[in-house]
C-alpha cells in the first residue's frame, strides 16, 4: 500500500503485515493512515472471515517510531484532532478500527511487541504469540502514556492493578508472563500458522453468529447485568428471526 503496510486478501482470509522490519516495524504517522485504510478495505469487502494481523523480520512491532513521528509535529497534531463522528483521532482509529469490525481479528506476535504495537495487538481479538516474544507498555519509559485505546484494552485483559503496574514501571515481559496475565491467548513456535487454524475453524460458524458475539462481548463488557441482558436481546433477536426464515424457506 506504499505505507509500509501490506494487505493480502486469500479466499476469505485477510493478511495485513506490518513491513518496516529494518526498524523492527516501529510505526509512523503513515503506518497508522495504511493501517486505518486496511481495516476500511476489509470492512467493505463481504466475502472476509478473518484477519491476521503480524509483522514482517525481527519483531511484530517496537511501537511509535518516537524520532519520525516528532520530525513532523504539524502532522502530529493534525492526526491527534479526534473524528467527531468516531471519537478516535488517528492513532487511536489504526487500533480501534480492528475491534469494530465484523469479523475476528487475530494478531500473530513475535519478537518485540512494544507500545503502540501492542496496542495494536491488544486492538485483535486473540493473540498469538512465539515462547520468546516480549512485551512492554513502552510510553512510561518516554514519559508518556499509552493513548493509541490500549486504556480501554488493557484493563479488559489483565485488571487495573496489573494495567497500572505495567503502564507504571514500562516492564518488558517475558511470553509466558504475559499468557499467565491475559496479554496473550496462545503460546506458539508459528504464530501465523496457529491463527489460520482458528480462522479456519471460525469459518464454519455463522458469519452472523460470529459478527454477533464480537458485538455482544464488546458492547456489555463491564456492564451492568440490565444492560447486558438488553444487549444479548437485542443481538439474539435478528439470530433468530433469520434462523427462522431460513427453516420456512426450506420447508
Amino acid at each position: 500500500m506504499g505505507t509500509n503496510i501490506a494487505l493480502r486478501i486469500d479466499h476469505n482470509l485477510a493478511y495485513v503485515t506490518l513491513d518496516r522490519p529494518d526498524k523492527h516495524n516501529g510505526l509512523t504517522v503513515e503506518m497508522l493512515s495504511g493501517l486505518i485504510t486496511s481495516a476500511k478495505i476489509v470492512a467493505r469487502r463481504g466475502d472476509v472471515r478473518a484477519v491476521i494481523l503480524s509483522g514482517n523480520g525481527p519483531s511484530f512491532s517496537s511501537g511509535l517510531d518516537i524520532a519520525a513521528a516528532t520530525s513532523n509535529p504539524i502532522a502530529i497534531i493534525r492526526n491527534f484532532a479526534p473524528r467527531p463522528w468516531r471519537g478516535t483521532n488517528a492513532f487511536q482509529e489504526a487500533c480501534w478500527a480492528w475491534r469494530r469490525l465484523p469479523v475476528p481479528v487475530i494478531a500473530a506476535v513475535h519478537g518485540r511487541c512494544y507500545g503502540g504495537g501492542l496496542q495494536l495487538a491488544l486492538a485483535a481479538d486473540f493473540r498469538f504469540a512465539t515462547p520468546d516474544a516480549e512485551f512492554s507498555v513502552m510510553e512510561a519509559a518516554h514519559g508518556l502514556i499509552p493513548d493509541m485505546t490500549g486504556a480501554a484494552s488493557l484493563s479488559r485483559l489483565v485488571g487495573m492493578d496489573r494495567a497500572l503496574l505495567l503502564t507504571m514501571t514500562a516492564d518488558t515481559v517475558n511470553a509466558a508472563y504475559a499468557a499467565k496475565i491475559g496479554l496473550v491467548t496462545e503460546l506458539t513456535e508459528d504464530p501465523v500458522a496457529e491463527a489460520e487454524k482458528l480462522a479456519d475453524r471460525l469459518a464454519t460458524r455463522s458469519p452472523h453468529a460470529v459478527a454477533a458475539a464480537k458485538r455482544l462481548f464488546e458492547k456489555s463488557w463491564q456492564a451492568s447485568p440490565r444492560r447486558t441482558f438488553a444487549v444479548e436481546r437485542a443481538t439474539q433477536l435478528p439470530l433468530i428471526l433469520r434462523r427462522a426464515l431460513r427453516q420456512r424457506t426450506l420447508q
